[in-house]
């Protein structure tokens, strides 16, 4: 079998029939592929949708389990996946037409441990099933992870690449669980290990932007574990960036991994002018990220992040008591917005 394509299932029933359909229209037979839905506890009606699409297609598989968070949803579909290559999507997006045909066939014939491809944004009330790129799409130059990352501002979703299943398992590299940015830790986890990763010009998948979902809610709760799993994720990089160093890997992919990791700590300092966070939570948080290269944010201004509102605001986050200032002053506002 040449693909298991793993669907982390939450409370989407009502969206999932749009995703489930385009993964049906893909140019592939059924013995090519399987689509693994992992039922992550579901209370609506999304596990009697998936069983409604099992009964007709024999290459459905249905996995339901205690509810865990995506993390968690997502290594059960690598440890039930049978197919050489994997990709992960959410039951909210879906894919242009006949695009995983192409990718499956380029991927395999190069013999890649990631295939990256493209990504549009799309209204929930928009349907964009072609692809506008061209019949023949581009395979760039094959690199190394580490390489590719000094090359390319890469992304961190995890519904951008389609990755080798023995290159995962060989790693042993999984999703963090109970966290949000499982994918901007895993996917640089993966980066790293990859011997061979190319870039595809080919426009497949679709990223439908719900107004009041998880990683963009102002619930307070929502948005407090949204600050936190930004201060996490910067931690988290920082041995891994140092055992880059230790070994003298391509400098320049160490610098665009301080740029990376530095950039969750600046949206989680505007979060936290935004939030209900107490202030003495906000100086424990910096104080922690301070004994790490992630704070102060010396490598933040790059390539990647240039505009002038990001050079302006910097200069303000990099002192602490300017900062601190700032979150006294604007905080009590901003949180009621």
């Amino acid at each position: 079998m040449k693909l298991s394509i793993i669907i982390p299932l939450y409370n989407s029933g009502k969206y999932l029939p749009t995703c489930l359909d385009s993964l049906l229209r893909q140019n592939l037979a059924k013995s090519q592929f399987e689509i693994i839905i992992v039922n992550d506890g579901s209370t609506d009606d999304s596990l009697e949708v998936a069983n409604a699409y099992a009964e007709e297609h024999s290459n459905f598989k249905i996995v339901s389990k205690v509810n865990g968070g995506v993390g968690s949803a997502r290594n059960m579909g690598i440890s039930k996946a049978s197919g050489d290559y994997i990709y992960f999507i959410d039951p909210d997006d879906y894919l242009a037409d006949h695009v995983l045909s192409k990718l499956i066939e380029v991927a395999i014939k190069e013999n890649l441990d990631i295939l990256t491809f493209g990504s549009k944004s799309v209204d929930i009330n928009e349907m964009l099933l072609n692809s506008d790129q061209r019949e023949s799409p581009e395979l760039s130059k094959i690199y190394s992870g580490i390489d590719y990352i000094a090359k390319y501002k890469f992304q961190n979703e995890i519904w951008w690449y389609l990755i080798k299943r023995s290159f995962i398992e060989d790693t042993q590299i999984r999703f963090i669980e109970d966290r949000w940015m499982e994918d901007a830790i895993l996917t640089v986890e993966l980066f790293t290990k990859a011997e061979r990763m190319a870039k595809l010009s080919l426009d497949g998948h679709r990223h439908v932007t719900i107004i009041g979902s998880a990683m963009k809610s102002r619930e307070p709760e929502h948005y407090l574990r949204v600050i936190d799993d930004n201060r996490n994720a910067a931690m988290v990089f920082e041995p891994l960036i140092r055992d880059l160093e230790n070994s003298g890997a391509n400098t320049e992919c160490i610098d665009r991994l301080r740029v990376r990791q530095q950039s969750f700590v600046f949206f989680m300092m505007v979060r936290m002018l935004k939030s209900t966070i107490s202030l003495n939570k906000v100086k424990e948080t910096m104080n922690q990220l301070s004994t790490t290269h992630a704070y102060p944010l010396t490598n933040f201004i790059s390539k990647d992040y240039s505009d002038f509102k990001y050079k302006v605001l910097t200069v303000l986050f990099n002192k602490k008591q300017v900062y601190y200032f700032l979150f006294r002053i604007f905080n009590p506002i901003l949180k009621r917005l």
